[in-house]
């Protein structure tokens, strides 16, 4: 059987915006359902069949690189946390792993949570000869919305759709050529994506299903009530005891 690729974790960032919590402890740290969210996204790719993760840290990495030492890892599951510096941009943290990966290789962010189907996706990625593929979702809105007729009359509302347009969800498959648009002080999302996009070689693979990002601390409420009601899409239809 052919061994996936490996999965880097990028987990250096200080998660400013969840203050609340990261002020304590590293934003991969942050619990839900009493488990780091770092050990959901490990879970989200264990569960299917990926076994080698290599946490990109940075911030407090010290109490990751903790976890990651300590947990009871199901068989087979290879976690080795990678000190990638204190305030790396997300770009430089992937160059920074280059020695640990040959061929094609995953990245994803420590905060995102998705049922996201990895073998579709890394099939839709080596079908398309691209250099790198992106998962895109298209997420709830915040608000509701009205809907408006040719009058200009309010004619009803819809309380938080889908968006219309489609976003960075994570969730990257990438070949060793991507190493060319990246170097130590890249910012992956911004001018690395933006010329693999100019040059043809950003494929998108579009996702329909659960996605969210903790980046706040209403995010991380919202997902601890998804986990106290059952309802991990991410890891299955039912919480882990």
């Amino acid at each position: 059987m052919t061994q996936l690729p490996p999965v880097l974790i990028l987990s250096g960032g200080r998660g400013t915006r969840l203050r609340e919590k990261t002020e304590t402890l590293p934003k991969p740290m942050v619990e839900v359902g009493g488990r780091p969210l770092i050990w959901h996204v490990i879970q989200i790719y264990a569960r299917q069949g990926f076994t080698r993760f290599f946490p990109l840290t940075g911030y407090m990495g010290e109490r990751i690189q903790e976890f990651a030492a300590g947990e009871d890892w199901p068989e087979g599951i290879s976690v080795e946390c990678l000190q990638t510096g204190l305030d790396t941009p997300t770009g430089g943290r992937i160059v920074a792993a280059r020695d640990r990966v040959e061929g094609t290789f995953c990245v994803t962010y420590a905060d995102g949570l998705a049922d996201v189907d990895l073998s579709a996706l890394l099939k839709f990625h080596r079908s398309g000869g691209r250099a790198a593929t992106m998962t895109v979702v298209r997420p709830d809105l915040q608000w509701g919305v009205a809907e408006i007729n040719g009058d200009g009359e309010v004619t009803g509302f819809v309380e938080k759709p889908r968006s219309e347009h489609w976003i960075n969800g994570g969730f990257f498959c990438f070949e060793p050529s991507v190493f060319d648009w990246l170097d130590a002080d890249s910012i992956l999302e911004r001018e690395p994506l933006e010329s693999l996009a100019a040059a043809g070689q950003l494929g998108a693979f579009r996702h329909e299903g659960f996605w969210d990002c903790c980046d706040t601390y209403k995010d991380l409420v919202t997902l601890n009530d998804l986990w106290s009601a059952g309802d991990t899409a991410w890891l299955g239809s039912k919480a882990p005891a």
